[in-house]
């Protein structure tokens, strides 16, 4: 790694080069500012140690210049006029730690040591945001129907608010995907904290929500930070809040209207600064009819509407959605990029998803995760999939208004028929055996509800 050393006194310049270089650390000495700011411009160095006072200008002057072009640089300020009015000066500077001479050698190791896992620290945090940023922003959130394209503008134009923000939508719509595309093209810099409101009893809900004081509860040993702290200066993300009792409601509508939080046990109220995103995969005008859900509260959070389609409202987008999930896969799990097929493409096509796009992306999981070929196949499909494309549920009671016997009958003869296949391995032959049919008269049906693929046809043809 690199290091700057500036600082006006020759012999200490050569004694520091000397100590840092047995440290295995790259040095570049500089005398005055001049030459500092030089150094800079040349090589960017990883750690700076500074005087405060040098012959042409203040070293705090410096360490801001230096921190307002890069701002991941640690800065360490040394000085023989020590008081506490220049250590806190340097430090709302930016600069990483503050050391007095005469100073102890081994001390300055430590205190550059230090400074070396802030700045890695640092680094880190940097490039993990950048990669979160880059995967959330709207460009890579997959969907060009027109449904999809006019809520990617919706969010667009209320990223950059602190606007609260109700998505609704069907389990395995992509609430929490759009909800995160909305915090990282925000700008808030605090984190993004999501929960699911329905998955805990309402009295861990309100711990986990607000904190907790120590003592306030059996089991509650030690004081506890609430989500709500957690996201200061960024987004809570509250899923599925139509499950919330009326008591946590009352609770909520006073945090969005005060900005305030109160731990469990306690008397005293803090201010948090937070954006709120709810999600619900109910109709919450149903539930404010049925008692169940505040209205004061659902106008609250109602300020933005987003209403995700259900998968099977935007089929146009199932084809990129299946290729971006094959891409996703094949680089997880460390195999060669497949393609799927056309008849593979069309069962997929064909289905009504009732679990939305979280069903493909487990469907397309699995096709890769079994196929061992290049090619993914109906083989590889669910057999929901394959059966559940225009047919309806197989039911053996007598609806008031009747069914269709004839596409009932279709529907369970096409069951038989993917079993037997499924059994013989998709040998035709022997499973037209299993089912007391000619070969013929399976291939014409099989063929009719596409339970073979194009290169099954062929091969059994020749």
């Amino acid at each position: 790694m690199d290091l700057l050393i500036v600082d006006d006194e020759a012999s200490l310049r050569d004694f520091l080069t000397i100590v840092f270089e047995n440290e295995g650390w790259q040095i570049e000495a500089a005398p005055t500012l001049a030459d500092a700011r030089a150094a800079v411009q040349r090589n960017e160095p990883d750690v700076i140690l500074c005087d405060l006072m040098l012959p042409d200008g203040s070293g705090i002057d410096f360490l801001r210049d230096v921190k307002m072009q890069n701002p991941s640089v640690a800065v360490v300020m040394i000085t023989a006029h020590t008081s506490t009015k220049s250590a806190v000066d340097a430090l709302k500077a930016g600069a990483t730690d503050y050391i007095a001479k005469p100073f102890d050698i081994e001390e300055l190791k430590v205190i550059v040591a230090k400074a070396v896992e802030r700045k890695e620290l640092e680094d880190e945090n940097l490039h993990l945001r950048s990669a979160l940023e880059e995967r959330f922003t709207f460009s890579n959130i997959i969907g060009r129907s027109p449904k999809m394209q006019e809520i990617f503008s919706i969010v667009q134009r209320i990223a950059k608010t602190s606007s609260t923000v109700l998505i609704s939508g069907e389990s395995g719509t992509g609430k929490e995907l759009i909800a995160r595309a909305i915090h990282y093209n925000s700008g808030r810099r605090g984190k993004f904290v999501s929960i699911n409101c329905g998955a805990l009893p309402e009295t861990l809900l309100e711990s986990e929500l607000f904190g907790h004081e120590r003592g306030a509860f059996t089991g509650a040993i030690r004081e506890k930070r609430g989500l709500f702290h957690e996201a200061d200066r960024g987004t809570i993300f509250l899923d599925e809040i139509g499950e919330t009792s009326t008591a946590m409601q009352i609770k909520l509508l006073r945090v969005l209207q005060d900005r305030v939080v109160r731990r469990v046990g306690s008397n005293t109220e803090t201010n948090v600064d937070v954006r709120v995103i709810a999600a619900t995969n109910r109709d919450l005008s149903e539930s404010i009819r049925e008692g169940t859900f505040r209205e004061d509260l659902f106008y609250r959070i109602n300020v933005i509407p987003i209403a995700l389609p259900p998968l099977r409202q935007r089929r146009e987008d199932i084809p990129l959605l299946v290729e971006h999930f094959i891409a996703k896969f094949c680089s997880a799990l460390g195999v060669p990029q497949k393609r799927i097929s056309s008849d593979a493409m069309r069962a997929i096509e064909k289905y009504h998803w009732p679990g939305n796009v979280r069903e493909l992306e487990n469907v397309v999981e699995r096709m890769i995760a079994l196929e061992l070929s290049d090619i993914l196949t109906t083989k590889s499909l669910p057999e929901a999939v394959l059966l559940g494309g225009s047919i309806p549920d197989v039911t053996f009671d007598l609806p008031q208004d009747g069914i269709s016997l004839t596409d009932h009958l279709e529907a369970i003869g096409k069951i038989f028929m993917l079993k037997a296949l499924e059994r013989t391995g998709g040998v035709q032959t022997q499973a037209a055996e299993l089912l007391r049919m000619s070969f013929r008269s399976f291939r014409y049906y099989a063929k009719k509800y596409e339970l073979i693929s194009r290169d099954a046809e062929v091969e059994s043809e020749k």
